[in-house]
C-alpha cells in the first residue's frame, strides 16, 4: 500500500529528536526550510513532527550579527550539520547557518497550524518569545530598505548568493541582490497573519497584533502594485536590485495562493496561467517556462520539477477553491509516482516523457567539484505526496 511505503520511507529521515532531516543521501542533516515544510505536510497525520521541528529551531534561533554564519536576530537557519564530515566542505562558513530567506516566515506559519490542530497552549507558550522575534527579524532585518518587502543579499562572499528555495551559490537566476523574491513575500503576508491568530491567545495586549495587521496591510497593498506582470497575467519572479522585475514565467508565484496575499481579481489569472503547457505537464508543474531562455528539462532549478514545489501549491489551490485543479496536481504526482516507483526530490519531463534526475540524467556541481543525484528520499517530496492521498 502506498501510505504504508511512504511511512517507512519518513522513518527513516526521522531524527532521534523527532523532527525530519532533509534527504537522503545528500542533506541528511537539519534544514530550516525543508524541515519546517515537511512538517506542516504531516501536521494532519502526526503533529508531533511539527513539534519537535520548532522546538530545535527555536532553540538555535539567531541571537546576534554574525557575517560568516548569515546570523541575525530572530532569523531561523538554513541548515545545520552539526559535526557532519560535510562541514569540512565549506571551510568558509560557520555552523548553523542561516543564509535562508525563508525559513523565519515559516517558522510561523508552521507554529499556528500546529495549534490550530493541537491546542497546545503550554507549547506555544514556550516558544512565544522565539515567534516574536521571528516576526521582528521579517520587519527588520528581513527588511532593510523598510519598503514592506523581505529581501536578501548574502553577508559571507562565499554563503549562498540566492536564499528562497530555488538557492545556490551562483547566480543561476541571473538577479541582483537584493532580491525580493516573489513566494517570501507570500510567506511573510501569511506569517504576520499568524501571529496575529497567535496574538489573540498569547499576548498581553493589543500592541503585537496592532503593529503585524499594519504590517500585513502595508506588505500586501505594495505587493500587486509591484509584482503584478500585465503582459503574463502573472506574477514576476522577484524584484532585483534598484526594484527592476525579473520577467522569468516560474512555479513561484504558485506559492502564493495559501497565503492571502492575492487579491480576488488576481486569483483566477493566476490559477489559469499556472496550467498552460509551457509549465504545466502530465507530471506537475515545472520550475521554469519552457520557454524560458534558460529552461533545461534536467536542470536542478531551471526547468526540472519538484513534488513539494507542486504540493504548495495544490495546498494554495485547495484553500482557495480550486479543487479541481489541486486534484490535477495529485494526479499528476502519482503519475510521476507509477512512473519512477518512488517520488525523489526532483525529476525532468521531456517530449511529456518523465525523466529520472536520480540514475539518469545528472547535475555538475562547481562548488564540489563532483556530480549530484536527485535524492531519492527527500522529505518534502514524499511527505507532499502522502499529505495529498492521507484521506483516500
Amino acid at each position: 500500500m502506498l501510505r504504508d511505503k511512504l511511512l517507512l520511507e519518513i522513518d527513516k529521515l526521522k531524527t532521534p529528536e523527532g523532527y525530519l532531516r532533509a534527504g537522503y543521501p545528500n542533506y541528511f542533516f537539519l534544514f530550516g526550510r525543508d524541515s519546517l515544510i515537511s512538517s506542516w505536510q504531516m501536521i494532519e497525520i502526526n503533529p508531533i513532527i511539527a513539534k519537535n521541528t520548532l522546538k530545535i529551531l527555536a532553540k538555535y534561533q539567531g541571537k546576534v550579527i554574525n557575517n560568516k554564519s548569515e546570523e541575525e536576530p530572530g532569523k531561523i537557519l538554513h541548515e545545520y550539520r552539526f559535526k557532519h564530515k560535510d562541514q569540512l566542505v565549506f571551510p568558509h562558513l560557520e555552523f548553523p547557518y542561516f543564509g535562508s530567506v525563508d525559513s523565519t516566515p515559516l517558522f510561523v506559519i508552521v507554529a499556528e497550524k500546529y495549534f490550530e490542530k493541537t491546542n497546545d497552549k503550554n507549547f506555544l507558550l514556550q516558544i512565544w518569545d522565539n515567534i516574536i522575534r521571528a516576526l521582528n527579524w521579517l520587519a527588520v532585518y528581513g527588511d532593510p530598505d523598510q519598503d514592506n518587502f523581505i529581501e536578501y543579499k548574502r553577508r559571507n562572499p562565499y554563503g549562498l548568493f540566492h536564499q528562497g528555495w530555488r538557492d545556490n551559490f551562483e547566480d543561476h537566476l541571473k538577479i541582483i541582490p537584493p532580491v525580493a523574491i516573489v513566494e517570501v513575500q507570500g510567506y511573510a503576508y501569511a506569517a504576520y497573519r499568524a501571529g496575529i491568530k497567535l496574538a489573540e491567545y498569547f499576548s498581553k495586549d493589543d500592541s503585537l497584533k496592532n503593529l503585524w495587521t499594519e504590517k500585513a496591510e502595508a506588505l500586501k497593498n505594495a505587493f500587486q502594485k509591484a509584482f503584478w506582470w500585465e503582459k503574463e497575467q502573472y506574477y514576476y519572479l522577484a524584484l532585483a536590485k534598484n526594484k527592476k522585475p525579473k520577467k522569468s514565467v516560474s512555479s513561484n508565484p504558485g506559492h502564493l495562493l495559501f497565503s492571502g496575499i492575492v487579491p480576488e481579481e488576481a486569483m483566477q489569472k493566476l490559477v489559469k496561467r499556472l496550467f498552460k503547457e509551457d509549465i504545466f505537464t502530465s507530471f506537475g508543474i515545472r520550475t521554469v517556462s519552457e520557454n524560458d531562455p534558460d529552461f533545461n528539462y534536467s536542470s536542478y532549478h531551471l526547468g526540472s520539477i519538484w513534488p513539494h514545489d507542486n504540493w504548495v501549491i495544490y495546498y494554495g489551490l485547495k484553500q482557495a477553491g480550486f479543487s479541481k485543479e489541486a486534484e490535477r496536481i495529485k494526479q499528476a504526482l502519482l503519475s510521476a509516482y507509477r512512473e519512477l516507483g518512488q517520488i525523489p526530490e526532483l525529476f525532468g519531463v521531456k517530449n511529456d516523457e518523465i525523466i529520472s534526475l536520480s540514475s539518469g540524467a545528472r547535475q555538475y556541481e562547481k562548488r564540489l567539484k563532483k556530480t549530484i543525484k536527485a535524492n531519492s528520499l527527500q522529505a518534502w517530496a514524499i511527505c507532499g505526496l502522502l499529505n495529498m492521498i492521507w484521506e483516500d
